[in-house]
């Protein structure tokens, strides 16, 4: 378990470091801040020393090692725009994010695993064949075009909830959640949707591949040929089998679905990182930028490290495949 445990660990360090080397060269050689920052009507001595302030008269190699220096120091830059600590701000913004998103991955699994299971056990039934007909188009809708078509429906038209915003929080051991007030419920209730639909149709369709293949297992043949209560062979028996893969998967999903909130943020004004990146973007907030890269690089690395761990220890096969290899 350590020899494994080393080499995950070293995985995810290679995996932090080869990211950081790319988002800095990606983000750091486009597009000039300065045009964007100073007034049209600056000279060119004020334009000079904006840019020795914010250090971009260096080498492009010479602000690497800048950068790597600082990210040792927990430093990821200031902010062109707002002056202040770039990874202050992105953190400012994580709580948001991180509601959004479990939020939506618990929709997903209250709503996906009932479905699949449901499909998985009447595969030719015509509510099995349209839930599949439903997760396709899951899969097929853009993100954007869906969460415009739920506030047209649910905002516009039928005027149930508001079509953007977080609406009131409260603070919980100084972190304000929304999903604890009525009228925050009911901000977080159309973008969480949003996201979790191409999520919940991922559940479904995996939950329902596993439904068949454990239905045909010979353990629950053996318990219904006992007489036990349909029931209770499909909350027993096949639903606690199936849920080790589906937990996996979701557990890896989630970093995905941290990073790939933008577009929801967006549409729905949410105010988590995804909408202060696209605003950065618009800036050209360079370090805003990385800093939200970053973290985002290590939310998923983490999560796919301790998602790999818990799994190694619940099957022991798999770290001894990985010291074999």
């Amino acid at each position: 378990m350590l020899v494994y445990l080393i080499r995950r660990l070293g995985q995810s360090l290679l995996a932090v470091t080869a990211m950081a080397f790319l988002v800095f060269l990606g983000v750091y050689a486009i597009g000039n801040p300065v045009d964007i920052l100073v007034s049209p009507d600056a000279t060119q001595a004020e334009i000079q020393a904006t840019v020795q302030r914010l250090g971009l008269d260096k080498p492009l190699w010479d602000q690497f090692l800048v950068f790597v220096g600082n990210v040792f120091h927990g430093d990821l830059g200031t902010s062109f725009v707002y002056g202040r600590p770039a990874l202050d701000i992105v953190l400012e913004r994580l709580p948001a994010t991180m509601e959004l998103a479990l939020v939506a991955l618990f929709i997903s699994v209250a709503v996906g695993v009932p479905l699949g299971v449901y499909a998985g056990l009447k595969p030719d039934s015509i509510g099995g064949r349209s839930v599949m007909a439903g997760s396709i188009l899951g899969f097929s809708l853009p993100n954007f075009w869906q969460g415009m078509i739920l506030i047209l429906f649910f905002a516009v038209f039928l005027g149930w909830l508001p079509a953007g915003g977080r609406g009131e929080t409260v603070n919980v051991l100084g972190i304000p959640v929304s999903f604890l007030t009525l009228d925050g419920l009911k901000h977080l209730l159309l973008p969480a949707l949003n996201l979790a639909l191409f999520k919940m149709s991922l559940v479904i369709r995996l939950t329902r591949a596993n439904t068949r293949e454990v239905a045909l297992q010979d353990y629950v043949k053996f318990a219904r040929a006992k007489g036990i209560s349909h029931r209770r062979v499909v909350f027993v028996h096949i639903l606690k089998n199936i849920m080790i893969p589906v937990v996996t998967i979701l557990g890896l999903e989630l970093g995905s679905m941290v990073a790939f909130a933008i577009v929801t943020e967006t549409v729905f004004a949410w105010p988590g990182m995804g909408k202060l990146l696209i605003d950065s973007i618009n800036l050209l907030d360079r370090p805003v930028i990385v800093a939200y890269l970053m973290l985002t690089v290590f939310i998923i690395v983490g999560i796919n490290l301790v998602v790999d761990i818990l799994y190694s220890a619940l099957d022991p096969r798999v770290r001894l495949s990985e010291v074999k290899g």
